[in-house]
């Protein structure tokens, strides 16, 4: 069993110190069920221009949170391989002197919970009150301030605490149920995160926002893992999550460094 030559050619895109676990994982996924790969390969998928491995490009032994999303976006200018990192938002914030969040966050309603859940968390806004006047003071102080004004700064930021941004489902098929291609994926997860564990310095936490990618949790490697479980962020709860808040509050993610 082969493993399609423009699968293997993505795996370029990930650091070289990943490149051997994540060939394992596509062989896994091989043995698992060996018509998926070369179907994927013949169909159309997002993400486009060879991003599909595009998340691994921390080194491996760099990893300290693994944060597992359900899919890439079902946009071609959004999805980037990179978990919940929207390739369709630069500014954070309005230039609307009023405004709060800019038009592509507002847009993007798991991207804007996030931010709102960063801000209640830094106590810069509270939980009743997330929108309208409350919100555009902070985007006001934050556009004259040391915050961070691009979504690519938040996904440094996260990277610089050693955060691999992955998704339950490496890919987006408009005519596959996103669950159905998380299942095929399962055996690569199942390969890449006995690697991580087997080299990390330290075991990596595990952050699954979402009941796809709960589904993680069938792969009896899980349990090696510290796990901290919350709703995706699509829900409007998760701006008040306490797990969230307890996490992302110490890091300041919203502070420019």
């Amino acid at each position: 069993m082969t493993i399609p030559a423009p699968i293997l050619d993505a795996l370029s895109r990930a650091h070289p110190s990943w490149q051997p676990v994540l060939r394992q994982g596509l062989e896994a996924m091989m043995l698992a069920s060996p018509s998926y790969l070369p179907e994927l390969a013949q169909d159309q998928y997002l993400p486009t221009g060879q991003r599909l491995f595009a998340a691994f490009a921390l080194p491996l032994d760099a990893v300290r949170y693994v944060l597992v999303g359900e899919g890439p976006y079902p946009r071609a200018e959004s999805a980037t391989g990179v978990c919940f990192m929207d390739g369709a938002v630069g500014s954070l914030w309005s230039d609307d002197k009023d405004g709060g969040l800019s038009k592509p966050v507002n847009k993007a309603t798991s991207l804007r919970n996030f931010m709102k859940m960063l801000l209640v968390a830094d106590g810069q806004l509270a939980l009743e009150n997330t929108a309208g006047a409350a919100l555009a003071e902070v985007a006001q102080r934050a556009r004259g301030g040391n915050a961070v004004q691009t979504l690519s700064q938040i996904e440094q930021r996260l990277t610089a605490h050693g955060f691999l941004l992955l998704n339950a489902s490496l890919v987006f098929r408009s005519h596959v149920a996103p669950v159905k291609d998380a299942r095929a994926w399962l055996p690569f997860f199942e390969t890449v995160m006995a690697g991580l564990a087997e080299k990390s310095a330290q075991t990596p936490t595990l952050i699954l926002w979402g009941k796809i990618a709960e589904q993680l949790n069938k792969l009896p490697v899980m349990k090696d893992f510290p796990q901290i479980k919350a709703e995706h962020p699509y829900n409007l709860s998760f701006i008040g999550n306490a797990d969230m808040h307890a996490l992302f509050g110490p890091m300041k993610l919203l502070l420019a460094q």
